[in-house]
């Protein structure tokens, strides 16, 4: 059974159902709740594994206000699960500030291993894999062009995630920073029926992207400065 006053950080499937560890089965089974980004999506998973406990919507958009009640609830006695939509909570996905609360205020915290989009993407991209840099989403706004540009010196593997709407802008911006020639790779879709990696420079890449409109949530993966 799941322990009382413990948060489970779970990872979910980031497209095929299959994906999900039997351990990660059972602690959403024996947990009093689980807290997911988007019950509606997760339901789909629940209904595949048969897990019938209670989900509550723990989001971008109320984590600030909804944690410090979570964090009571632990402290009484409740075992509470996180989820995200896809992936591990915590990585570009809500999670960080009830961990950060939890370890303040010592209440047990067990994170399962499983999925996340940028380990098959790295993987797939042929470019070095023993040291990389993870970057997420790059900022939409502020900042945004001063960190493309502190990154073109990054000599690891550079990792980003993005939006299919924003790619071709990303890739560009890229581009022009990290030059023309610098190879790279686009995977999306990663674990569903129309997965794809894509590999060529940041130009080519750009160019393809321009004239075939990508879908899915999206992986690019650059090779170091001076490889």
């Amino acid at each position: 059974m799941a322990e009382k006053g413990k948060l489970y950080i779970v990872p979910t499937p980031i497209g095929n159902l299959e994906d999900i560890t039997l351990r990660a089965v059972r602690i959403l089974n024996e947990v009093d709740t689980v807290l997911a980004e988007d019950t509606r999506t997760s339901s789909l998973l629940f209904s595949r594994h048969g897990i019938k406990t209670r989900m509550e919507s723990y989001h971008k958009f109320n984590e600030h206000r909804n944690s410090a009640a979570l964090l009571e609830r632990l402290k009484t006695g409740e075992s509470i699960a996180l989820i995200s939509d896809a992936g591990t909570p915590g990585i570009s996905d809500p999670g960080f500030l009830l961990v950060r609360l939890c370890r303040s205020e010592g209440v047990e915290i067990e994170t399962l291993p499983g999925a996340t989009a940028f380990v098959p993407a790295l993987v797939n991209s042929g470019f070095p894999c023993d040291r990389f840099c993870f970057e997420g989403f790059l900022p939409i706004k502020k900042g945004r062009q001063k960190r493309i540009k502190e990154l073109s010196l990054e000599k690891r593997t550079v990792i980003f995630y993005e939006s299919p709407h924003r790619l071709v802008k990303t890739l560009e911006q890229l581009r022009d920073e990290f030059g023309p020639l610098r190879e790279a790779s686009v995977s999306r879709e990663l674990t569903k029926l129309y997965e794809e990696t894509r590999r060529g420079t940041i130009q080519d890449l750009a160019q393809w992207y321009k004239s075939h409109e990508p879908r899915g949530e999206i992986v690019i993966v650059v090779e170091g400065a001076g490889k």
